[in-house]
């Protein structure tokens, strides 16, 4: 009893645990009273590694009970002969129907023992030869005995080589691809053999011709081991004769071999069976669905008459390849993917592996659909495999590299799991093992080669690789195949993907280019040359072209493009992004096509382009968050210059982003000044920090406190995209310290400071203008606080009163500052007002700058800031009823223009109509103003009177490509003619 113990246990060490395993191993000679046979161990290891140890050896042992004869024979070739053991064991642990299959035939193991397997081109021979007697074709039943006996002979020898890793891994297996190429070749080879023991039962003739359409994964060379085998008959002559050669086909092989679908015909299973080649020809250019031609896109002929084969084929690509031309045709196919989704069962969904969330579905359609709007003009994506689509949209930059490599070892992953699923019975399933069924799992585990990963059983860690591979397919599925690019490039007309021919030039001239010939070239530069960069910008450029056409300068903004495009060439997620972003693709251009200035600064700020597909962040960033981190940024440089530097990359990233939200329309003016506003305050405040910082190590010391005071736009917070920054520097000397060592010092640092700022540099300037200071030009640099307390209770005249109104702290000593802006109080907002001669004066000057400052040949009723009831109209009574009547209104006391104009309303000193005419004439002045700019690339004060750069000012103000650009010009002549009359009123007359 404890001998049989032993011996049990001793067995139960190779994976057996059946009751029975010891004696089969026993009575195969395999095993003695002591243990295993000397000569048996490799045997022994290798049944081990089968899926199934014990089925596999229970039906060696029914193999040997089949034919005892023959069985030394073939065990002792067990012994020697790994490349027989491999796939004998790995085949009998893994199908029981194949199994079932040399045990009926006992024979076949030969098949396996052959150091090189039967060649696929030799299929046809054996098929051939198998229902051949008395060189006569066999018919009916025996036709069809012959014809099975000979598939699965050859199925075996496939699924041998399949499998042979599973047991012996030194043996490598070959590729999925190969697999399904070999079960591919072996159902053209049935139908081939059908065909003819078709034409010998129905007595075919010369009147009656046939070609076998393969559709699907048997026209697509990718088959399962059990799996439909979908086609397309086509008939010439006598058709009635065609359809019984069909009919006896689909009846011969379906019995032996697998079943012949030939519901993708047209009208599906209502349709007729057979039609002529004229009557395919009517039927899809007609009546076709959508669906249809993405079933095509596989058609391939592999059996009858070869020349009627390849007239369907010449007849059916042009209408795949322009089916993606069809209206809604990726709305199509999207909708039709959701439909199958539908249709799987909850409680199944996530199981499936072909039609659920994360199958082989998601792969199939994603790269079907991007094959059928890029193929058009783009020939290396017709391939009728998935795995070689695949690859191609890879290589052509339709999907990222990395996307193209995980979707095909997820697709294979689940095509290899598809397989044994499908070996172990030859039954077609698709249905991945219920997570509770560990037994199960653990023989698919083992039948696809995984095994236990650190500590986990191979159930868990396939169960946990099935979960990945299905939640990377669904990511990767939902972001190509809902990818909004594809529907923009499926409008676009086939002839205008081929973008260098000539006829290409014509397109552009429709389209509104005004030198095609010109686009042509920056066409020809972009995609010229068979690199991945000129493949994506050949998908890329028909959607830009179109999208281009609508924007004011598509010229411009095709150059643009080109500049930028090359400047950023070796950016690894340009490209990327422009291709995976639909979003980003239309803004970016909207904006190269509106402005000269955003294309100069996104080459040197590039990251913003990304932020184009992020409405949200693009204008959601705040002031005080963009402040902090320039500050933080130039205060971690060593020294003034890198300090400099990193403050001018901020500004040009922020000045580019708000540029992109502004012609987007997602900032309003406002929102727009005081993020210009709180950037070049920023800029500031690093710039001075740095300078202190160098002039102190400079001198061994800092004999100052310093504070910068904004005026103009800066301390109003109003800036524009081309505003200088006016300020004033203060100082006080510091303890120990004289006035005179702490002027030097804060001369020494404002002159760094400006100098710095006012470096030539691609971007837009950066001027540091210290005018407004006490006798302007002429007089010193920096004062003391009691140097400028002396000098306004001296000297001071009510326009200084006046641009005082605008004094706000921007930078350095903010207890210095507010003691400055309380000395401006009690002359910016004197004690009872201004008296009449004070009043005349400002009149006289306003009317005096209208005259002098005005440009020559200016036209007043569109200059933005000197014009009628332009910014310095609205500006100039703002600022007079705050010198008059801040001292009693409190709320007049703020260094903007609309807060003023708000609280002279609330006031009572002016009607609430006409305050907000002149808010609504400021806003639309100073946004005129900041679009112009960013239209012409420079600033300007001046709206543009016609042409393409008016249309773009009007354009970024919501006019439609139909309206007149002129209708915004009288729209902006109605709104500042309003407040220019409510300025007559309340300036020169109250």
């Amino acid at each position: 009893m404890a001998d049989t113990a032993r011996s049990a246990s001793s067995a139960a060490r190779y994976g057996f645990t059946d009751a029975q395993a010891q004696e089969v191993l026993r009575g195969a000679g395999w095993w003695t009273d002591s243990g295993p046979e000397e000569t048996a161990t490799g045997v022994l290891v290798a049944l081990a590694r089968t899926p199934d140890p014990n089925l596999a050896l229970l039906t060696l042992d029914r193999l040997r009970a089949a034919d005892e004869r023959e069985w030394p024979q073939l065990a002792d070739e067990l012994r020697v002969n790994t490349a027989l053991r491999a796939r004998l064991f790995a085949v009998l642990g893994c199908s029981t129907v194949l199994g079932d299959l040399l045990v009926s035939d006992p024979g076949q193991w030969r098949r396996l023992a052959s150091p090189r397997l039967t060649a696929v081109g030799d299929y046809d021979a054996q098929l051939t030869e198998a229902v051949l007697a008395d060189d006569d074709l066999l018919t009916g039943t025996d036709a069809v005995a012959a014809l099975r006996a000979a598939y699965r002979g050859l199925l075996l020898e496939i699924a041998g080589a399949d499998l042979a890793r599973v047991v012996e891994p030194e043996l490598g297996r070959p590729s999925l691809v190969g697999t399904t190429r070999a079960l591919t070749e072996l159902a053209e080879a049935a139908l081939r053999t059908g065909l003819l023991v078709a034409q010998r039962e129905v007595g075919h003739d010369a009147d009656g011709t046939l070609a076998v359409i393969a559709m699907g994964k048997c026209g697509a060379r990718e088959l399962n081991y059990v799996s439909d085998v979908d086609v397309v008959f086509v008939g010439e002559g006598d058709i009635p004769v065609a359809t019984r050669l069909a009919t006896a086909l689909m009846g011969v092989v379906g019995q032996a071999c697998f079943e012949v679908d030939a519901a993708l015909r047209p009208e599906g299973k209502a349709g007729a069976l057979v039609r002529s080649l004229d009557s395919h020809e009517t039927y899809y250019t007609r009546w076709a669905r959508t669906w249809e031609f993405q079933a095509l896109l596989k058609a391939r002929p592999v059996a009858g008459d070869v020349g009627l084969g390849r007239r369907y084929a010449e007849l059916v690509a042009p209408m795949v390849w322009s089916a993606a031309e069809r209206e809604d045709f990726v709305i199509d196919v999207q909708r039709m993917r959701r439909r199958v989704e539908r249709h799987v069962p909850a409680e199944l969904a996530d199981r499936e592996l072909k039609l659920g969330r994360g199958g082989l579905r998601d792969v199939e359609f994603a790269v079907q659909l991007l094959q059928l709007v890029h193929g058009r003009a783009d020939a290396t994506l017709r391939a009728a495999s998935t795995v070689d689509a695949l690859e191609a949209l890879g290589a052509g930059g339709y999907v990222g590299r990395t996307d193209a490599a995980e979707l095909r070892e997820s697709y294979e992953f689940l095509r290899t799991v598809e397989h044994r699923l499908q070996l172990r019975g030859l039954r077609r399933t698709h249905l991945f093992p219920d997570p509770d069924d560990v037994e199960e799992l653990r023989w698919l585990a083992r039948a696809s080669a995984v095994r236990s990963l650190r500590g986990r059983p191979e159930s868990e860690v396939l169960t946990a690789e099935f979960r990945r591979h299905a939640r990377r397919v669904r990511r990767l599925h939902e972001k190509l195949f809902y990818r909004p690019l594809l529907e923009a490039v499926s409008k676009v007309p086939t002839a205008a993907l081929r973008l260098t021919t000539q006829q290409a030039a014509s397109r552009l001239a429709a389209l509104g280019y005004l030198a095609p010939d010109g686009a042509l070239q920056h066409i020809r530069a972009l995609t010229t040359g068979v690199s991945r960069r000129a493949s994506i910008q050949q998908a890329l450029l028909p959607v830009l072209l179109d999208l281009l056409a609508d924007t004011p300068d598509p010229d411009g903004g095709l150059l643009a493009y080109r500049r930028v495009s090359e400047a950023l060439a070796d950016t690894p997620w340009y490209l990327r992004t422009l291709r995976d972003e639909a979003t980003v693709v239309d803004s970016l251009a909207t904006v190269l096509g509106t402005s000269r200035l955003v294309p100069d600064l996104l080459v040197r700020a590039p990251e913003v382009l990304r932020l184009l597909g992020e409405p949200e962040t693009l204008a959601g960033k705040s002031p005080e968050e963009v402040s902090r981190s320039l500050r933080a940024a130039a205060g971690r440089q060593a020294d003034m210059e890198a300090a400099v530097v990193a403050a001018r990359s901020l500004r040009r990233h922020e000045l580019l982003r708000v540029a992109c939200a502004d012609l987007l329309g997602l900032l309003d003016v406002s929102a727009v000044s005081a993020a210009l506003s709180s950037v070049w305050t920023a800029v500031l405040q690093a710039a001075l920090s740095a300078a202190i910082r160098k002039r102190a190590a400079e001198t061994g010391g800092e004999p100052a406190r310093i504070a910068v005071i904004g005026m103009g736009r800066l301390g109003g917070e109003e800036l524009g995209y081309g505003s200088d920054a006016d300020v004033l520097f203060v100082c006080e000397a510091a303890d120990g310290a004289t006035d005179g060592d702490a002027v030097r010092f804060t001369t020494a640092v404002a002159e760094s400071v400006r100098a710095a700022l006012g470096a030539p540099s691609q971007d837009p300037p950066l001027v540091v203008d210290m005018d407004l200071r006490p006798e302007g030009r002429s007089g010193p640099l920096v004062r003391t606080l009691e140097s400028y307390r002396t000098y306004y209770a001296r000297w001071g005249e009510v326009w200084e009163a006046q641009a005082l109104l605008r004094a706000r702290v921007v930078a350095g000593d903010v207890g210095l500052g507010d003691r400055f802006t309380a000395l401006a109080d009690s002359l910016r907002y004197p004690q009872g007002g201004l008296d009449d001669a004070q009043i005349r004066e400002i009149r006289r000057i306003k009317a005096r700058v209208e005259t002098e400052r005005l440009p020559r040949g200016a036209d007043p009723t569109t200059h933005t800031k000197l014009g009628r009831g332009g910014l310095a109209d609205v500006e100039w009574t703002a600022q007079l009823a705050q010198l008059r009547y801040a001292h009693e209104v409190p709320e007049l006391r703020t260094t903007s223009t609309l807060p003023a104009l708000r609280a002279m309303a609330d006031a009572g000193l002016a009607d609430s109509d006409d305050i907000e005419a002149l808010v609504d004439a400021w806003r639309l002045a100073s946004r005129a103003r900041n679009i112009a700019m960013l239209v012409k690339g420079k600033s300007l004060d001046q709206l543009p009177a016609s042409g393409r750069e008016l249309t773009a000012v009007a354009r970024a103000f919501g006019q439609s490509a139909d309206d007149d650009p002129g209708e915004f010009l009288d729209g902006y002549r109605r709104t500042t003619r309003r407040a220019h009359a409510v300025v007559q009123r309340l300036f020169y007359e109250s």
